[in-house]
């Protein structure tokens, strides 16, 4: 089961769409909803050195723990400060883009190592 901690739809594509069309559905394989609440990564603010805030990144914020059998679906920056710790995360991978170059979806998912 796959689901979408992203806050927008997943469409995912298969290979031989081509970038530069506006039709949503050509080739379309999937188009996974996102769930309630996305996750997010947290911030813990630590303090300010000459004029700079320091900030602690790499907390999940509201991120399922781990279930048999679930993937979860989350941003790129999400899965990056957890690839060490979770195997469950995927993103989207081998972007899809309109006309007017803007990202409709991707071709595959990828797991962060």
């Amino acid at each position: 089961m796959l689901l979408n901690l992203t806050p927008h739809p997943i469409r995912l594509y298969a290979d031989e769409r081509e970038d530069g069309s506006d039709v949503l559905d050509l080739h379309l394989r999937a188009d996974i909803p996102p769930e309630a609440t996305p996750a997010r990564l947290a911030t813990i603010e630590l303090g300010t050195c000459d004029g700079v805030e320091l900030v602690e990144y790499g907390h999940a914020r509201d991120l399922p723990p781990k279930r048999d059998g679930v993937r979860y679906i989350v941003s790129l920056v999400v899965a990056l400060a957890l690839a060490d710790r979770r195997s469950d995360l995927l993103v989207p991978y081998r972007e899809v883009r309109n006309a007017s170059g803007t990202v409709i979806g991707c071709r595959q998912l990828a797991q962060p190592v």
